[in-house]
């Protein structure tokens, strides 16, 4: 089995191919000799950490929300997100018929302007933070996965990827315990 970490950059793909041409995540690991298929997607406009892997029943145990493996978001919100929206969105939002409430949300500069935060989902629900922060009248500018699990994207490069080893696959997901070879 393999992990690999994909910094993805914003304008990529998560797809093996596109009909509209545009670059994949695949484009980007030209030299992995290893086929692997990603978990979870991250949308064309966000940037971040992406895990990739061939263990099917490690990215079944990633990607099942009753895991509850963080992955922790930047984002830069349009406008002033008030302490208000920050505790609306510890509620939980209602969008397009679900219920949406991220573990964490943390509120790290705000002006007339634009808005820092940190975001903490344990879902990994379709467009969940750009819908989460819509529901309080809030565009999302700018949206970056920084760490998943115990995981995080360190020093890695927009564009670059590494081979996640299997001890810390082990220390970055305490939770998941791989079967032995047969």
């Amino acid at each position: 089995p393999i992990v690999v970490a994909l910094h993805k950059p914003r304008g990529v793909v998560t797809t093996r191919s596109d009909p509209e041409g545009r670059p994949t995540i695949y484009s980007l690991l030209e030299d992995l000799d290893t086929h692997v298929v990603p978990v979870g997607r991250l949308d064309l406009a966000t940037s971040g950490l992406l895990l990739l892997t061939n263990d099917t029943r490690f990215s079944d145990w990633l990607t099942d929300p009753r895991s509850g493996v963080p992955r922790v978001y930047l984002v830069t919100a349009r406008g002033r997100v008030t302490d208000e929206d920050v505790d609306r969105l510890g509620r939980g939002v209602e969008s397009k018929g679900e219920r949406l409430a991220p573990s964490a949300v943390v509120l790290r500069k705000a002006s007339s302007r634009e808005s820092h935060l940190v975001v903490t989902l344990t879902e990994g629900r379709n467009r969940e933070i750009r819908r989460l922060f819509e529901a309080i009248g809030h565009e999302v500018t700018s949206l970056r996965r920084v760490q998943v699990g115990g995981l995080d994207l360190g020093t890695l490069a927009p564009r670059k990827w590494r081979v996640v080893g299997e001890d810390e696959v082990k220390q970055a997901f305490p939770g998941y315990r791989r079967r032995p070879p047969t």
